[in-house]
């Protein structure tokens, strides 16, 4: 079996991604967080590294695994009970983790939000929703009504979405920022759109769309981040001619 050093994995990857571009939250830790005895056989792409997805990737055989959301962002605790269960599942399966969260929402094809607008059909897509002087999402044309919008968002997703219909009938310019992005929905009306795709936001945020005259579509925080980890490993192993595999290991959120 092909065996590919793990230091070259992950500076194709960097270099892909340029995590260096983007302010990150601090505990996000873009890059690799694990490592393995340096090679790789087998890729394994994961929205979350959490013990069940660590398990079932080690399962698969896989000695690296991509993820968007990595090991790091509660405090660091002892490594006991579950933490010290999911470090000897690493370790033993000598399973490395590749973290990349917001690089890898805002890049321009393999990114979260741009592979999502694609598969929505969505029309000149531009750069969308600032973050610390990088847009972490992208925009793009549109010209049906939000409920045909909805069905074809549902129908990539896998669930349907919760629409907040605060704007008009129409969706002509349409927003999408994956994740938790709901709370910042007036930013994306300020951007210009007239209906904003998120994952989720708080309840309050039914009233703020109204009050903000735009439409929105919360499609899951799991469900619009799955997209990111599944085209960056598809890449690097075509790139390098190893197989992967995704690790569905939904939410329900």
């Amino acid at each position: 079996m092909k065996t590919v050093a793990l230091s070259t994995l992950v500076a194709q990857c960097q270099a892909w991604m340029t995590p260096d571009r983007y302010r990150d939250y601090d505990r996000a830790r873009n890059g690799l967080q694990v490592e393995n005895r340096g090679h790789v056989r087998k890729i394994a792409a994961a929205v979350d590294c959490t013990l069940a997805t660590v398990r079932l990737a080690a399962a698969s055989g896989a000695d690296l695994m991509v993820v968007h959301h990595g090991l790091f962002w509660a405090e660091t605790r002892p490594w006991t009970g579950p933490r010290m269960a999911l470090i000897r599942a690493l370790l033993e399966a000598d399973l490395a983790v590749y973290s990349m969260h917001l690089p890898l929402d805002a890049h321009k094809t393999l990114g979260n939000a741009a592979q999502l607008a694609r598969r929505l059909g969505l029309r000149r897509l531009k750069p969308f929703f600032r973050h610390e002087g990088e847009s972490i999402g992208w925009r793009g044309e549109w010209d049906l009504d939000r409920g045909a919008l909805g069905q074809r968002l549902g129908e990539i997703l896998g669930r349907a979405p919760i629409l907040l219909a605060g704007g008009g009938q129409q969706c002509r310019q349409v927003g999408i920022c994956t994740g938790g992005a709901g709370a910042e929905l007036t930013q994306a009306a300020a951007e210009g759109v007239d209906t904003f795709i998120t994952g989720e936001g708080p309840h309050w945020t039914h009233a703020l769309a109204e009050e903000a005259g735009i439409n929105v579509f919360y499609g899951g925080h799991y469900a619009t981040e799955t997209f990111g980890v599944r085209a960056l490993s598809e890449k690097l192993g075509r790139e390098f001619g190893l197989p992967w595999e995704f690790i569905d290991h939904p939410s329900g959120l």
